[in-house]
């Protein structure tokens, strides 16, 4: 399912079998019912092991761990919830666009890298927080935190030579042009079609495992789960909008 421009008019309409018959409203909040329900059950496995006295000790800055813990669950889920507000209310009224004009997605990807960067600095800024929590060998951690940043690096990689980072933010949502674009299937993503998925999330993984931090080690299993989420909730109808179900199911792929 496509939307079509009507140069004479404005608008947008959204076209594609019984989706004309679908609000403007329906398509934005479309699945996000899941993303609200899988969302507390996270939020409240969260709260059970933030009871944990291993994930409150330390303090930072006057900050203590669970206050770092907490700001940096709040930036993960502030962080998702503008990619799918920014995506959804493009993708089917092109708001971003008619606010910005052509500076729509430079103004959304500006967003994005802070709230990107934001999330990534919070974990590192936790793990030092509650350093040497983890009662593992220091050193068996670091090797896995290496371990753990070679995927994520290698990633990184295909992204900026082979995708573009344009199009890992997203603007298929934007820009018609790219919605005709072939899948990549070099780098990376020659192992794993949801690679950014898939192997994004371990950075966060580094510096939980380098500082051995319960509480980062928490807050990076929770982001990779919720970044799941993001991509069933959100991405996976979104792809079906823009390429259509078979083209989409075949990207999705179990591999």
């Amino acid at each position: 399912m496509l939307q079509n421009y009507d140069q004479d008019s404005p608008t947008w309409t959204v076209r594609g079998s019984g989706s004309t018959e679908m609000s403007q409203v329906r398509l934005i909040l479309e699945r996000q019912w899941l993303h609200g329900v899988l969302l507390v059950a996270l939020l409240a496995a969260l709260a059970l092991a933030s009871g944990l006295e291993l994930m409150q000790a330390g303090i930072l800055r006057g900050i203590s761990t669970p206050e770092w813990f907490c700001l940096a669950v709040a930036i993960a889920i502030v962080h998702q919830v503008y990619v799918w507000f920014c995506w959804r209310t493009q993708l089917h009224g092109s708001w971003l666009t008619r606010v910005f004009g052509n500076q729509g997605f430079p103004a959304y990807a500006m967003g994005f890298s802070i709230l990107g960067i934001l999330r990534v600095l919070a974990v590192f800024v936790l793990a030092i927080s509650n350093r040497d929590t983890l009662p593992i060998d220091l050193t068996a951690l670091r090797i896995l935190a290496i371990i753990a940043l070679i995927p994520a690096v290698y990633l990184f990689y295909s992204v900026k030579r082979y995708f573009s980072v344009s199009r890992a933010f997203g603007i298929d949502h934007f820009d018609e042009a790219y919605r005709s674009l072939p899948f990549v299937r070099k780098g990376i993503f020659r192992f794993t079609r949801n690679g950014m998925y898939t192997y994004g999330l371990l950075i966060l993984w580094v510096p939980a495992l380098w500082y051995a931090s319960v509480a980062a080690l928490c807050v990076a299993l929770f982001n990779h789960i919720y970044i799941w989420v993001h991509y069933y909730s959100t991405e996976l109808p979104d792809m079906k909008h823009i390429y259509g179900e078979a083209r989409a199911t075949a990207r999705d792929g179990s591999d």
